[in-house]
């Protein structure tokens, strides 16, 4: 019976799969680019190597690729987008070096259409967004987040109480984004928990479909992320709208905010004309999307390896304890605090360097240049990532052992461990990552000693990694 289903569906599926074939042969050999770009393949049409990149996971994709064509550089069609992926430190510093006459920002359609307005798509750099870009920028150094660290250490002792103390078993995957959302969506707007409750669930269907192939049709991951991206501006909108109304009620009285919203609406540009609402949500969007899935894989990563490394554990809790005997009763953290805990944030840098939360960075290539003897054409995307080097034995030997060790001193190599990215266009969340994931990390070692519940469970790749089982791990609370 199957036999002749399919005999009878021949005339019909034969020639579609002819046309098929023949469209993949054009896409990858009948073409005659450029003899001198990059070798490499560009895969299916429209899919390009995509399904390859997902199924594979990106450090396999790499070294595979690395091996075949080049060391330096290789092609390859990902998201929709011919493109070239640059590989090691040279390429690292080369393209962090790079300025706009050779380079320009860009991100895939996917990301940038579940993220933005549909107006702000394919908007280039001007000068409300340099002042958007300045601000982000000057909110996130250093200096200026200090005084989040006793709200910060606050919201964790409140997370523990509630998540960890009265549970044998955690799953620390889950309950991490919980933490890192609750945090974000209080620092950038302080809004209530509903509000939070209903973005994250927007927020969910986004990393989904963030980075896909952008065919938007129903049941696909694309069509998820924009319908996720949607309502997600919708609530942002109406946010920023009972804000603006509070602070014009109150002849903008904003002594008591902290929030990034709040002072984001007293922005004003060269005419002295407040900041657009849409440009100040997709800003709020963008902070948000920077904290939700990174810094909660790496805080999950961390007490993985914690769990797993009983003296590697020993070292952090030695640390932290030395802190926390430190302080008074009812004390918060404060900077000085965090500056001590170095061998924690060695532990937390060598999680990163094994589990990279993010892949790495975009950008689009504005007029043709050479790299290792290839030409990159004009209208190009090259692709850095992370996993071109994390893994190398040539800067990191024996490079799947857990040593925190290798960032004492001077560190590894410069360009080779690049999580945050690096020149100009670092990511500028970089230090509130850092604060986030240590003071979390300390609220949870000072209390608790961690044990792997499944030693075997696998981590899969969607758009990040993903412990398969939301890392379980139990957790027995310290003698007092």
């Amino acid at each position: 019976m199957d036999t002749l289903v399919i005999m009878s569906t021949l005339p019909y599926t034969l020639p579609l799969l002819i046309i098929f074939v023949s469209l993949f042969l054009f896409f990858n050999f009948l073409q005659k680019p450029n003899a001198n770009v990059p070798p490499g393949s560009n895969g299916w049409p429209v899919v390009g190597e995509s399904i390859n990149f997902a199924l594979s996971g990106p450090q396999e994709f790499v070294e595979k690729r690395t091996k075949k064509y080049s060391q330096d550089t290789f092609r390859t069609s990902l998201f929709g987008k011919k493109m070239s992926v640059f590989c090691g430190p040279v390429a690292n510093k080369f393209i962090f070096s790079s300025d706009a006459k050779l380079l320009t920002s860009w991100w895939p359609l996917s990301v940038r259409k579940a993220l933005y307005f549909p107006e702000f798509v394919e908007a280039s750099t001007d000068k409300t967004s340099a002042i958007m870009f300045s601000f982000i920028h000057n909110i996130l150094k250093p200096e200026a987040l200090k005084q989040y660290i006793p709200v910060m250490d606050s919201m964790a002792q409140k997370h523990v109480e509630i998540n960890w103390v009265r549970n044998e078993v955690v799953k620390v995957f889950p309950v991490s984004k919980k933490y890192t959302f609750d945090l974000a969506c209080r620092l950038f707007m302080n809004v209530d928990a509903e509000h939070v409750t209903s973005l994250a669930k927007h927020f969910s269907l986004i990393i989904s479909g963030l980075f896909s192939v952008p065919i938007d049709l129903p049941g696909t991951a694309y069509n998820r992320a924009m319908k996720g991206g949607k309502l997600m501006r919708e609530e942002i909108m109406k946010i920023i709208a009972d804000r603006k109304k509070e602070m014009l009620e109150n002849n903008f009285e904003t002594a008591s905010r902290t929030d990034f919203l709040s002072r984001m609406l007293l922005l004003t540009d060269a005419n002295n004309e407040f900041i657009s609402e849409k440009v100040i949500c997709n800003n709020i969007v963008g902070l948000l999307f920077a904290s939700y899935e990174t810094t909660s894989t790496g805080v999950s990563f961390v007490l993985k390896y914690l769990a797993q490394l009983p003296h590697i554990y020993h070292e952090v809790y030695k640390e932290q304890m030395e802190i926390a005997n430190s302080k008074s009763e009812g004390e918060l953290l404060k900077w000085e605090d965090i500056q001590k805990m170095r061998y924690s944030w060695n532990v937390v840098c060598e999680t990163l360097r094994l589990v990279p939360p993010a892949l790495g960075g975009f950008r689009e290539v504005a007029n043709d240049f050479s790299f290792a003897g290839f030409t990159i054409p004009r209208g190009w995307k090259t692709f850095w990532m992370v996993h071109t080097t994390n893994k190398n034995p040539k800067y990191f030997p024996d490079p799947e052992k857990f040593d925190p060790s290798r960032f004492e001193g001077t560190g590894p190599v410069p360009y080779t461990f690049v999580p945050f990215g690096g020149g100009s266009r670092m990511c500028p969340g970089k230090e509130y990552g850092r604060l986030q994931i240590l003071v979390f990390l300390h609220n949870i070692v000072t209390k608790f000693k961690l044990e792997i519940v499944n030693p075997r469970e696998k981590i899969v790749f969607r758009s990040f990694p993903v412990p398969s089982e939301g890392l379980p791990l139990r957790i027995i609370r310290h003698k007092t």
